[in-house]
């Protein structure tokens, strides 16, 4: 009897010397692991690793890391791209649209993200916004083709207004005569042009 109350005894004080033991290791552990959790978590590394996400097809994963590296301070001009593209691809127009937005405030001169914008408005059925966008990438980037293509096709669809679609294809047909969208752009004016 007195035997096996030894054992016990012995047992639970080699738990509790294996337990005190234990519980310095994971103060370190946590040390340990929040260090490489900060060296994992730069931007850069956020950014890589949502880019394989998304080449591998998981958009909401990739969205997931790619929104990490902007908020991690990373490059809007390296990251918006992927990440609107990423939320695009996966179906989540608002999404992208709420992206751009943001940026966009911050940025009101990148043209290029204006017209994303706008053709994201487009996309999600605001025609009143898409317009509004796509305007002011006509009247700051006259020899933007693609957007004058785009203003054309939403004025002619959405507004019904042949005689601005007609003036905005007339200008996308000036600025790239064998474009992509040349046949259409040409079949849609009002009178043909040589």
């Amino acid at each position: 009897m007195k035997g096996s109350r030894l054992a016990v005894f012995f047992m639970a004080a080699t738990g509790m010397a294996a337990g005190a033991g234990c519980a310095a290791r994971p103060g370190q552990d946590v040390r340990a692991n929040l260090e490489v959790m900060q060296r994992e978590n730069t931007w850069e590394k956020l950014f890589e690793r949502g880019r394989a996400f998304a080449a591998f097809g998981d958009h909401t994963r990739g969205q997931q890391y790619l929104s990490l590296a902007l908020d991690a301070g990373g490059d809007p001009t390296v990251i918006l791209p992927l990440l609107i593209r990423v939320c695009v691809e996966g179906e989540r127009f608002l999404a992208a649209l709420d992206y751009g937005r943001a940026y966009l405030k911050k940025n009101p001169d990148d043209a290029r993200l204006r017209f994303v914008v706008g053709s994201l408005e487009a996309a999600v059925g605001d025609a009143a916004a898409a317009l509004a966008e796509l305007r002011v990438v006509a009247e700051e980037s006259p020899q933007d083709a693609e957007a004058h293509y785009a203003l054309a096709s939403l004025v002619r669809d959405r507004r019904g207004d042949p005689i601005e679609a007609d003036r905005h294809f007339r200008e996308y047909l000036r600025i790239l005569p064998a474009g992509a969208h040349a046949g259409e752009a040409r079949a849609a004016l009002l009178k043909a042009v040589p």
